[in-house]
C-alpha cells in the first residue's frame, strides 16, 4: 500500500538572473513498511526533493506544479500551521549532519523533550518516561545520565542515535533519512542502518533513504529511483535495479563501486550541471557513452522494462 506519493513535481529557485527550473516531474511513490532509495550524486536534486515532501523549501524556491499525496491530502496545500501537525509527528526527517543537527546550548533530554512536548502532548513524568524509553530504542547506554548530556559530550554515532529518537518519541509513520551516515566511520554506519532497519521491521515504519552509497542500498533498499539533475532517469525494485540496470547512469554509478579488486575502477567523466546550465535534450547526453544525436534533441520518455522498472533512455523505447 502506497502510504506517500509524489507526482510530476516541478520546482526552481528565483536566482539573480531570473527563475531556473531544478526539478523536472520528479514522480516516485512510498509503500508502508518499505525502504525507497533516492539514489544519485551530489547535486542531483535529491535533498531539494525530500525537503519539499516536509515543507521545508528556501525561501527562493517555487514549486510549479505537482501534487504530494499522504493521508488523502496534497502536501503542497497544507498551510505552515495545518503542516505542524504532520512535519516531525508524522513524518519525521533524520538530517545529513549529526554534528550540527543539535543545538549545542541544550541538552539531549531538554531536545528530546521538547519534541514530545510539542507532538505527544505529554509533560512531566509521563514526557520524561518516552524520552528515556526513546533513547533506550536506539541503543543508547545509560540513557537516563544521557538526558543530561550536551551534544559535544556525545560521539558522531550517538549524536546519529540521539536524532533517531527524536523521530521515534513521535512514532512517525515516515522517516526521511537524508544521508544519515555520512558523517560516521564504516562501523557506526553499519550499527545506524541496522537501527533504522529494525525501527522498519518492528513499527512497519516506511524510509525515504538519501543516499549516494550504492552499496548501502543494496543491502538495505526494496525499491530504487536513480535521479540525475532534477530528473528521475531510473527507477526499479532493488534486486531487479541491481540484476539488470538500464539507463546508462546508473550503468555508471555501479560500473565505479570500488567492489571488485584487480578490476580498474570506472569513472563518470565531468560533472553534474548545475541549474544555471541550459542542457537540451536529455541532461546526462553530455556525459553518456551511449549518446546518440536524438538524446541532444529530446527529452526521453520513461520506457517500461517491466511492470515495475522504467528508464528515461532512448536505448530502452519499445521494451514493454
Amino acid at each position: 500500500m502506497k502510504i506517500l506519493e509524489v507526482d510530476k513535481l516541478n520546482l526552481g529557485f528565483d536566482c539573480e538572473n531570473g527563475f531556473r527550473q531544478a526539478l523536472w516531474d520528479v514522480s516516485f511513490s512510498l509503500e508502508s513498511g518499505s525502504i525507497h532509495a533516492l539514489v544519485g550524486e551530489s547535486g542531483c536534486g535529491k535533498s531539494i526533493s525530500a525537503m519539499s515532501i516536509l515543507g521545508l523549501l528556501p525561501k527562493k524556491a517555487r514549486v510549479l506544479s505537482g501534487i504530494i499525496t499522504f493521508d488523502g491530502k496534497n502536501l503542497l496545500e497544507l498551510s505552515n500551521k495545518d503542516f505542524q501537525h504532520i512535519r516531525g509527528k508524522r513524518i519525521a526527517l533524520i538530517p545529513q549532519d549529526p554534528m550540527t543537527s543539535l543545538n549545542p546550548l541544550f541538552t539531549i533530554g531538554y531536545q528530546l523533550l521538547e519534541v514530545i512536548r510539542i507532538h505527544q502532548s505529554l509533560t512531566g513524568k509521563e514526557a520524561y518516561q518516552k524520552a528515556v524509553e526513546a533513547l533506550e530504542a536506539v541503543q543508547i547506554p545509560s540513557a537516563k545520565e544521557r538526558m543530561q548530556a550536551y551534544p559535544h559530550e556525545l560521539s558522531g554515532g550517538m549524536k546519529q542515535r540521539a536524532i533517531i529518537a527524536m523521530a521515534l518519541a513521535c512514532n512517525a509513520e515516515i522517516i526521511i533519512a537524508d544521508e544519515p551516515t555520512t558523517a560516521l566511520d564504516v562501523t557506526i554506519q553499519a550499527q545506524i542502518m541496522d537501527l533504522i532497519n529494525e525501527i522498519k521491521n518492528e513499527k512497519n515504519t516506511s524510509v525515504l533513504l538519501i543516499t549516494h552509497d550504492l552499496a548501502l542500498v543494496r543491502e538495505q533498499a526494496d525499491f530504487v529511483s536513480v535521479m540525475y539533475a532534477g530528473r528521475i532517469v531510473e527507477s526499479a525494485p532493488a534486486k531487479e535495479f541491481f540484476d539488470n540496470p538500464r539507463h546508462p547512469y546508473s550503468i555508471a554509478l555501479l560500473n565505479s563501486i570500488p567492489e571488485n579488486r584487480g578490476r580498474i575502477l570506472d569513472t563518470i567523466s565531468g560533472q553534474p550541471p548545475s541549474i544555471q546550465q541550459d542542457i537540451s535534450g536529455c541532461r546526462f547526453h553530455p556525459r553518456c557513452k551511449s549518446a546518440m544525436k536524438i538524446c541532444s534533441e529530446k527529452v526521453p520518455d520513461n520506457y517500461g522494462i517491466s511492470k515495475s522498472h522504467f528508464s528515461a533512455c532512448f536505448m530502452n523505447k519499445g521494451n514493454v
